[in-house]
């Protein structure tokens, strides 16, 4: 069952984390830490089914809500404070814990998880962008992404072909410069939230159980090594 704790973020400031436990019969030993999108916090629906799908795959997840989200604000926090919140859960994690460590996230979840890593969080094992923000709609030329060659962990980039923030064709000439080498898992048809149209042939729920078993092997990849 999940379980849920307080992780403090700065002096009388604390956010609630959810941690959802490995399944018992084919865990891993490796733990990802989702942040969540800019639009709804840790409980949205998108965040509760990849947690808890990728914990029945074996994974240990843990969620959390950014400072904004917990005081039930709409709009984020400045990138300082996002960063020094991510942090605080990482650290937070790792004294619960030991164990191989991989961070990420939902759109802003995931592009905060990067600058962190970038910013020199230690000891990451990899991270994982659920639909990576790679610049604003309608504006291709306000990219996101210059901060992503002072990553030193493998990255695992999920995007819908869709994607309005961002599609495979504008990531792939990125990815291909970074180092160490970044996958890409291209969602066909998908859009930011890897929703797909009906006429894609494929329901949604195996187009989720599709991303997600790829996560999970990726992830069992970084901790076999």
């Amino acid at each position: 069952m999940p379980e849920r704790f307080r992780v403090e973020v700065a002096s009388a400031q604390s956010i609630t984390a959810i941690e959802y436990p490995a399944a018992a019969s084919n865990r891993a030993a490796v733990s990802l830490i989702l942040g969540h999108g800019a639009g709804a916090g840790q409980t949205s629906g998108f965040i509760v089914e990849f947690a808890a799908a990728l914990a029945a795959r074996g994974i240990d997840i843990v969620t959390f809500n950014f400072l904004y989200a917990e005081h039930g604000r709409r709009v984020p926090d400045p990138n300082a404070r996002l960063e020094a919140c991510f942090r605080a859960v990482i650290e937070a994690v790792r004294q619960r814990k030991s164990t191989t460590l991989a961070i990420g996230g939902k759109s802003m979840g995931g592009r905060i998880a990067s600058q962190v890593a970038a910013g020199g969080a230690s000891e990451l094992a990899g991270l994982v962008f659920l639909g990576y923000p790679l610049h604003p709609p309608g504006k291709p030329e306000r990219l996101r992404a210059a901060h992503l060659h002072d990553v030193r962990a493998p990255m695992l980039f999920v995007q819908g072909s869709r994607d309005a923030f961002g599609t495979p064709g504008e990531l792939q000439p990125i990815i291909t410069r970074l180092e160490p080498p970044a996958d890409l898992y291209v969602v066909e048809g998908g859009d930011h939230s890897f929703r797909v149209p009906k006429r894609a042939g494929m329901g949604q729920q195996e187009v989720y159980d599709r991303v997600q078993d790829r996560i999970a092997t990726w992830l069992r990849g970084l901790a076999a090594r």
